[in-house]
């Protein structure tokens, strides 16, 4: 299948009005320096992320890297092919796609789900689904029709990893397409970099729409339709190198190292700024980043550079010409080591040895399929290497084939086991859902708040569960102890409790610690939605003089005045227990940082030390690293009864002091 494109040709090297040079895209070196070291780059960045998210926050960006680089070096594919052939071959492209990168996918997608069929726990969990999107090139779709969410720690996928590769596989189908249409239809090359600008443009809007504050970010980030500025940018760049091309003006010659120098810094700086909980990292910074890269990438293909030297650097262009097969198998090598030794303490001396386990297992088998499996399939094509396969199965000479297909049967069989066996949801999964439905037998059972609340802490009554009276409740000083405030500690039916899927799965444990506890939780739950439960139930007059709050475990405190604003509504006349947080989150320590800081603003509130609690005992942990067991669910409830005890001693020596 080819699609013929007509274009009148222009004399080369030709000088134009205003500094331009004619540039054939028959003039573009056949090897662009500079592309393999922003593979790298990018596959390094993100590399440092899943293995230690806290070291590199915005290491995700170099997903972003890779789209641009993509974006351009398949849009100077086309184009070198129109100027050559006069036509674009489709049935050629798509081959070519094909064999470059339908063969190591398949064998990870084997191979990972035979090896978490074998570990357990889980791993498998939707495997189905994942592998029907791995092979479809569909992941991104499907889990966005799923409703999971990418930045959620409750299980981790194995593929999760593949929703750029979707976004990337479908911008190959359709591409060529549309770069015929556009030659066709357009008869200059700023014209084309005028639309393609636009498309992504608005795919950048159309993300920051969808990128709600306090809402999870999936869609935004998984959409083709919202990620889709990347790659438009690096097309852009392409058509813009060519005829007419502004890049070969004085003015961007005199300019082009300072400008990438300022994107090298901009870059940079997101990399180690950006937030994946942080909306400015929707409506702005992924297009930033994104920018930066398309100018650094004009600059190194229009003349010597300063980042050549490293960029065409022997080690980094070795990972950069691997970096598909690292990018594939990185994240399913981390997730089945970390499910087989979820007992190590993060960053203890053995998590260092898990991690540069996985780092160099990774390293290993994108080296061996990139000699072994593309790079003679992209050479030679399927039916070369399939007679070539054949053939020394054939031959007794040798024992590696033959154990090779062995081991690839085995995998085929044990495979269709694997979805066909895989659970539905996980442990956690399964505990949240448990622990909703008893809060909400709760609720049913429960009687309503009545019309009229106690006049103070010691009128409570305890059976029905009202509040106490919150007028002024905030007037005195809250650094200062109230001299009214009851200090004796709260007994469950003297406790409110506000939060997320953590109170919901420990939901057992508080009721056996604090029985009459009163708990208003929801999975997935943030801190803007959890202030407003907590100014709902004070206006009900609902909520008791001992309050618990324990929000944070999706997307942080995002805004530290969301805890402060909630302390000041509740007075100083409750005791306050916050709950700090606990997981593999860029931003735990942050949180758990403002946390303590805010608390320490007010006499009447303590931190249950959780973060520490928990790491000393990992083991009580699920399978997702965030939620406790049954076990660690009792810790949990512990943790807050010793935090409750604490707080009455040291508010009552307040009070007496005073």
């Amino acid at each position: 299948m080819a699609t013929r494109v007509h274009q009148a040709r222009a004399p080369r090297a030709a000088r134009q009005p205003g500094g331009y040079r004619e540039i054939s895209p028959g003039d573009r070196p056949k090897i662009i320096p500079g592309l393999d070291g922003l593979r790298a780059l990018a596959i390094i960045s993100v590399l440092i992320y899943h293995l230690r998210p806290q070291t590199l926050t915005g290491g995700f960006i170099g997903v972003d890297i890779f789209f641009v680089v993509s974006g351009f070096l398949i849009t100077t594919l086309l184009l070198r092919e129109v100027s050559s052939r006069g036509f674009i071959d489709l049935k050629g492209f798509w081959t070519r796609r094909a064999r470059r990168l339908i063969p190591a996918l398949v064998v990870c997608v084997l191979v990972s789900v035979t090896a978490a069929y074998f570990v357990g726990g889980d791993l498998l969990v939707g495997i189905g689904r994942q592998t029907l999107g791995a092979l479809t090139f569909s992941n991104n779709w499907l889990e966005i029709g799923a409703g999971t969410s990418y930045f959620a720690r409750t299980s981790p996928q194995l593929f999760v990893n593949f929703w750029s590769l979707a976004v990337e596989e479908q911008f190959y189908l359709l591409w060529p397409i549309i770069v015929a249409f556009m030659l066709a239809a357009t008869k200059s090359s700023s014209t084309r970099v005028r639309i393609v600008f636009a498309v992504a443009a608005g795919s950048a809007i159309w993300m920051a729409i969808n990128a709600v504050p306090g809402q999870d970010a999936t869609r935004a980030y998984y959409g083709t339709d919202t990620h889709l500025f990347g790659l438009m940018f690096g097309a852009a760049l392409a058509f813009a190198w060519g005829r007419y091309s502004v890049l070969d003006t004085r003015l961007w010659h005199r300019w082009r190292i300072p400008a990438s120098l300022l994107a090298a810094v901009i870059l940079a700086t997101l990399l180690v700024t950006v937030t994946e909980d942080a909306i400015w990292t929707f409506r702005g910074g992924l297009v930033l980043a994104s920018l930066a890269t398309t100018v650094i990438i004009a600059a190194v293909i229009t003349g010597k550079h300063p980042f050549l030297p490293v960029m065409e650097a022997w080690p980094v262009r070795w990972v950069g010409e691997r970096s598909y097969g690292i990018y594939l198998w990185h994240w399913p090598v981390i997730l089945i080591l970390e499910a087989m030794t979820s007992s190590v303490v993060p960053d203890s001396a053995a998590s260092w040895v898990v991690r540069a386990l996985a780092l160099s297992l990774t390293l290993s088998i994108a080296a061996v399929s990139y000699r072994y499996l593309e790079t003679p399939i992209r050479r030679h094509g399927f039916k070369v290497c399939i007679a070539d396969a054949i053939a020394a199965l054939r031959s007794t000479r040798r024992w590696q084939p033959r154990a090779i297909a062995a081991t690839a049967g085995a995998c085929l069989l044990v495979m269709p086991v694997a979805i066909a066996t895989a659970p539905e949801k996980s442990e956690t999964q399964i505990q949240i859902e448990q622990g909703e439905k008893l809060l909400k037998e709760k609720d049913a059972a429960a009687p309503q708040p009545s019309a009229e609340s106690p006049a103070s802490p010691d009128d409570t009554d305890a059976h029905t569960g009202d509040g106490i009276h919150d007028d002024g409740a905030g007037t005195g000083d809250p650094a200062i102890v109230s001299p009214t405030l009851n200090t004796t500690v709260p007994k469950g039916e003297e406790i409110s409790a506000f939060g997320d899927s953590l109170l919901v799965t420990t939901i057992h444990a508080l009721e056996d610690r604090f029985p009459g506890i009163r708990v208003d939780a929801k999975s997935s739950r943030q801190w803007p939605e959890g202030l407003t439960r907590i100014r709902t139930a004070l206006d009900e007059g609902s909520v008791r003089r001992g309050v618990v709050i324990a929000l944070g475990t999706n997307a942080g405190l995002p805004e530290p005045d969301l805890l402060r604003d909630a302390l000041d509504s509740l007075g100083t006349e409750r005791l306050v227990v916050v709950v700090n947080i606990y997981g593999k989150s860029t931003w735990t320590d942050a949180v758990n940082e403002d946390i303590a800081r805010i608390a320490n603003e007010y006499a009447n509130v303590t931190v249950a030390d959780w973060h520490t609690a928990i790491g000393e005992h990992r083991a009580l942990l699920q399978a997702d690293g965030v939620h406790p067991g049954i076990e660690g669910a009792h810790l949990y409830a512990d943790t807050i009864k010793d935090s409750f005890a604490e707080l009455a001693k040291k508010a009552e020596a307040a009070q007496h002091d005073h």
